[in-house]
């Protein structure tokens, strides 16, 4: 008789909630550059403003659904020790906060070519040794072959366009950025496997910290936006805060329960994908063919990955319930 698993959420639809959560994210970049042209934000006080607003938009929805949830019995969470809690809050809000932030920072220094396919690139790589050392996750043949197809691909589409000039403090951004996203997933991941199963209290408590690292950043750099335009910023503002930032996280950190953390980091690489098309769809620029042959590769690696996932869960033995550790 097989055990209970720890989320009962598909594989199917977590690695749907994934795939999603790459594409809107690749549309943040884009409203991030439609408010750069009017409301005389940077991008620190930009992400700052994604990450209080989403958290702001999620303590609203978790407390309509506490009041809604309110006549019916709510199943108990795991209990997990006060000490390895914040722990985990303060590992994932800081990672977040430094992915963010030092990918603004590479791209500063070193442009947006190399700083997006270091960080793209490492990131899938540095999630997949820590879920191998910390979690026993092993890729196999195939995943390994997956992941390199992926991350040729957007090498392919990020730097098929022109030529990039490759700075070594850029490039140490961009290594830390993919840092801190690999500690986000991985942490996130493992609180998955831990069975407290409840993305809203992840992605509140990672918002939370994050902000709080954010602001002084913010601060110096500029925090309010100009009033001139002052409505269409507040709207995109919104929207950041809303869709990429509020619902995608929710999602994602949903997923990680049942995805596991190296396919998840490569599905994600769609962001990439799905900024190209907004550019080229909206923002004047042109599809080479370079580009498309790019996107072809990286499109066909994550859709190989995810059904290599698909099938290895769908004829594995479910695992039983590991207790949280004390």
């Amino acid at each position: 008789m097989h055990a209970t698993p720890s989320s009962a959420l598909p594989v199917g639809r977590g690695l749907l909630y994934v795939t999603f959560t790459g594409i809107v994210w690749g549309t943040a970049g884009a409203t991030a550059a439609l408010l750069y042209r009017g409301s005389g934000l940077g991008p620190l006080a930009v992400s700052f403003w994604r990450t209080f607003g989403g958290l702001m938009l999620l303590l609203a929805v978790r407390a309509v659904l506490r009041r809604r949830s309110s006549g019916t019995a709510a199943a108990a969470a795991p209990y997990e020790p006060v000490r390895r809690r914040m722990r985990r809050i303060a590992a994932t809000g800081i990672g977040f906060a430094v992915f963010q932030t030092a990918y603004f920072a590479a791209v500063e220094e070193t442009g947006l070519a190399v700083g997006t396919v270091v960080t793209m690139g490492a990131a899938p790589v540095l999630i997949a040794i820590g879920a191998r050392v910390l979690m026993g996750e092993r890729l196999g043949v195939g995943g390994v072959l997956a992941v390199a197809g992926a991350v040729s691909g957007l090498l392919v589409l990020v730097l098929g366009g022109g030529d990039a000039t490759v700075r070594p403090a850029g490039v140490g951004y961009a290594l830390l950025s993919a840092a801190g996203c690999a500690a986000m997933t991985l942490m996130t991941r493992r609180l998955g496997k831990g069975g407290s199963g409840d993305p809203y209290a992840s992605t509140i408590s990672t918002f939370a910290v994050g902000a709080l690292c954010l602001l002084p950043l913010a601060l110096a750099e500029g925090l309010w936006p100009q009033a001139h335009e002052l409505g269409r910023s507040l709207l995109l503002l919104g929207y950041v805060a809303a869709v990429p930032t509020a619902l995608a996280y929710v999602l994602y950190f949903a997923a990680l329960a049942v995805v596991r953390a190296a396919t998840a980091s490569v599905i994600l690489l769609l962001e990439p994908v799905s900024a190209a098309a907004l550019a080229v769809l909206f923002l004047g620029e042109r599809l080479t063919m370079t580009t498309a042959i790019g996107t072809g590769v990286l499109l066909t690696a994550v859709a190989a990955l995810a059904v290599t996932e698909a099938r290895r869960a769908s004829t594995a033995v479910e695992p039983a319930v590991v207790p949280a550790a004390g």
